[in-house]
């Protein structure tokens, strides 16, 4: 199942901002929508309308059995009702990082940067989901999904400052910060 990321004129999220962080950055969309599905999206290519992300969800590439039961066990889903704050964070990692062995970039990513550990805290409160693209050919390797309700906003700006402080942030050559609020309909 793909899910897609289209910045675009509509959709269900209202785009706030979009920041590069490293790298260059997408262009500024008014809204973005998610969709699913067993197909790709429309736009296929980017246009100075509307871009699209897209990316398919997979296993835990470096988690361990143990730290997987834990997460499963605090970790809240995605479309909660409260949660009416999101940031879509696409991210590309250097060659030197897809050079390195599964174990070492393991260890980066937990035994030296403890991604996972440190991470925990903000548990159920921000919901997460990555999407992989790498393999797709998309200009990004991972799309970052974040949910949270209006009150976990200092919360979820302590979690990204945090990730992006380790030594596993260093080998980011690409990302961008999309934060979104969820449009509401009224009747």
């Amino acid at each position: 199942m793909f899910r897609t990321f289209r910045g675009g004129q509509s959709g269900g999220w209202r785009v706030t901002s979009i920041a590069p962080v490293v790298g260059e950055p997408l262009p500024f969309m008014p809204a973005l929508s998610v969709i699913d599905g067993d197909a790709v999206a429309l736009p296929l290519v980017p246009s100075r309308n509307a871009w699209r992300l897209v990316g398919v969800p997979s296993h835990l590439r470096y988690t361990e059995r143990p730290e997987k039961q834990r997460l499963m066990g605090v970790q809240a889903g995605l479309g909660r009702f409260e949660a009416t704050c999101a940031a879509l964070i696409p991210i590309r990692k250097s060659a030197a990082w897809w050079e390195l062995t599964q174990e070492e970039r393991r260890r980066i990513f937990e035994d030296k940067s403890h991604h996972i550990a440190s991470s925990m805290r903000f548990l159920p409160a921000i919901a997460r989901q990555l999407y992989h693209c790498r393999d797709l050919g998309e200009p990004f390797d991972f799309l970052t999904w974040f949910e949270y309700a209006p009150a976990h906003v200092s919360l979820f700006e302590e979690l990204v400052g945090m990730l992006r402080r380790t030594e596993e942030w260093s080998y980011v050559e690409r990302e961008v910060d999309v934060r979104v609020v969820k449009e509401v309909l009224s009747a």
